[in-house]
This record gives structure tokens, sequence and C-alpha cells, in this order.
């Protein structure tokens, strides 16, 4: 918004060689992260004091662990202020008129809305059960449904090399165009869907520590930046994604604002969450920056990718799944508690320890996933 609000004056008053700066994505993305940090910064104690005073706290799980019960009055909904910190400046430091940028932050805001309603709901309730979980679904995939139809089966306002590219499917650590994979409209549709509505849901299993989502979240965004802006550049005359044999066009950079915002946010965020938490995210956060994560794996097409960038998520959400299979059909539960990380809290290990090790196999995970750009 910033770009194509001053840029154009640049030439009519003379301010070419100060503006030309905002030409370029690099410098937008790092403006973006440092709008998002400011906010986060000088909101959140306003903001904190304010849920204090309307005691918007976290209702604790009866089944929890014990070491929970501590936690019980902190405020929650901190996630509405990194919904803030991150749409306000991917707004101003991104191309307004980008269909990805906008679709994307459309979805941040719908699984922002649909988070708000089930914390009201917890909260007004007394009760940790929130909004059913099969509306929440309903919400999830009505708003990815529509998202995912306007990017997959729409033409209007789409790129051209996004409508040539779409229904093909990238695999990981395998060349673009050596080894294509074309799927029909409608299965891809569904695939896509799948990876929003799923990585939302686990990013939400996963917000059980403190900073122990937030972490990742971060990792995850920094690693879809890098791979947005090298899909999205040229180098030389040449396309870096032709050289890299990913998939790629010049529209997909402008996601890297995107991703910054979120890191930006993440940082100021983490100041006060980190443990022990001044304030929760709750689900007004969660799933927000989890249906972000996935239109960035949708938009960047590595879907498949990232079950290994979002290993932690996968592997969260994957517990959760097991250990309701295995005790319906068995009566045997899998984990001493799901998802992972209470069944390591349930072993006795502190709770920084878990944190701290997820954030570290996130990393790690992060750079595989960034091999993959050569390794192929």
């Amino acid at each position: 918004m910033i770009y194509e609000l001053f840029y154009p004056l640049s030439y009519e008053f003379g301010w070419a060689g100060v503006l030309n700066v905002l030409r370029y994505t690099p410098f937008r993305a790092i403006m973006a992260t440092i709008t998002a940090m400011l906010i986060s910064f000088l909101v959140a104690p306003w903001f904190i004091q304010k849920l204090r005073g309307k005691q918007i706290s976290q209702i604790i799980r009866e089944e929890g662990p014990a070491t929970h019960r501590a936690k019980a009055g902190t405020p929650t909904m901190g996630g509405a202020l990194i919904l803030l910190s991150v749409l306000v400046p991917t707004l101003l430091w991104a191309n307004a008129t980008n269909v990805f940028v906008l679709v994307t932050t459309a979805v941040t805001a719908g699984y922002g809305l649909i988070g708000f309603i089930d914390d009201r709901m917890k909260i007004s309730g007394a009760s940790s059960r929130g909004l059913p979980g099969r509306y929440k679904l309903l919400g999830q995939f009505l708003i990815g449904a529509i998202a995912i139809g306007y990017l997959f089966l729409g033409t209007d306002g789409m790129p051209q090399g996004w409508i040539e590219m779409r229904y093909r499917l990238e695999l990981p650590f395998v060349a673009f165009d050596k080894h294509v994979i074309t799927l029909p409209p409608a299965v891809y549709c569904v695939f896509a869907l799948l990876c929003v509505v799923g990585t939302s849901n686990a990013v939400n299993l996963t917000d059980g520590l403190d900073g122990l989502a937030i972490g990742p979240v971060m990792i995850s965004a920094g690693t879809y930046l890098l791979w947005a802006y090298i899909a999205g550049s040229v180098l030389f005359g040449e396309p870096l994604a032709k050289y890299l044999n990913i998939a790629g066009i010049p529209e997909m950079a402008e996601l890297a604002v995107y991703g910054a915002a979120v890191i930006g946010a993440g940082i100021g965020f983490l100041w006060y969450n980190a443990y022990p938490a001044q304030v929760f995210m709750g689900d007004v956060g969660s799933l927000a920056l989890g249906g972000g994560l996935g239109m960035l794996a949708v938009l960047t097409k590595t879907e498949l990718l990232s079950i290994i960038l979002g290993g932690i998520f996968f592997l969260e959400a994957v517990s959760v799944i097991t250990q309701v299979i295995s005790f319906k059909l068995f009566g045997k539960r899998v984990f001493l508690m799901a998802p992972l990380h209470h069944h390591f809290e349930k072993k006795g290990w502190p709770e920084p320890r878990i944190i701290v090790r997820f954030w570290i196999i996130s990393f790690l995970l992060a750079l595989v996933s960034l091999a993959s750009l050569k390794v192929r």
C-alpha cells in the first residue's frame, strides 16, 4: 500500500532516488518486520492490562498436567494482538494488488475470527470446550474453500504463470520441470484445502506450552519468506525458480512481506509469551497463524515439503490422531497424554526443556527444507 501510494509521486516531486527503495521486496520485508515488532511492543502492555481488567483469562483443562494449574488466570486471546501485528504491516508494505497476499491475509483474518469466537465461548462459559469442533471445522473448510476455489478455479486477476502451474504437484527433492505430476482440478482443490485446514489445526494443537507454538511458526514463516522470494526472483535475466527447478512466478516474491510480518509479530509476542507467559495466544492466534502458513505452503507449491518443514506441527497432530484411534479401537493409550508435548510433561521434562528442544528440531527441519532447493 505504501509503495502504491508513494512511489508514483517520486518522479513527480523528484524523490526517485529516495523512494526507489520501495521497489525492492527485501526492504519492504524488513520494514514489515520492524513495523510488526513495534506494534507488538507498543500495544502489548496496554492490551494485556485490558485483558486482565476484563478477566479474559485462560481456562485450564481439568485433565491437563497438574503443573498447568498455576497458569489459571493468565490473560488469553493474545493472538488478537498477533493478528493486528501481522495484517497491518502486510497491508502497509506489501503490494496491495497482489492476489496471493490478499487471499493469504483474508484466510488469516477469517481463521482468526473463528478462533476469536471459540475463545470467547470458552471464557463466557468458563469451560475449555468452546466452539464445538464440528462448527469450528465447518468454518475453516468454508473459508478455506472460498480461498482455494478462487485460486484454483478462477481466472480473473490470476497471474498467467499461476494458471499454467496451479494443478502441478511439486515433490520435495525432485526437479519440478523434469517430473511433472498434474492432478485433476477437483483433486488438487481438496488436497490444498486439507493442507490449509490441517496446518491450522496442527498449530492449534501445538499451542499448549509457553512459547511452544510461536517459535516453530516464526521458523516456518522465515523459511517460506526465503522460499517465496527465491521462487519469485530474477537473477541475471533468468528466473531463479527455473535455475533451481522449483515452482515459481514473480508474484510469489510478495509473500515474503507477509512472512516477514509474521516473524516480527512473533518476536513481539514472544517477549510476553516466553516462559512463564504473561499472556497466551489463544485460538484466535493459533488458528490464524496456522491458516496463514497453510496458504504459504499452497501458494509456493510446497504442500508436501510442509510436512518436513512443519514437522513439529505434524507430529503433534499425528500424536492426537494416534491416541484417539488407539483408545477407541483397543482401549489403550499410546502416549501418556496427547498432544505430544504433554507426553513429555508427564514423563517429568521441565516445560522450558520441551519448548527449546522443539524449537531446535523445528530449526533443523527448516534447514533440511531449504536444502531441498539444491538437492534435486
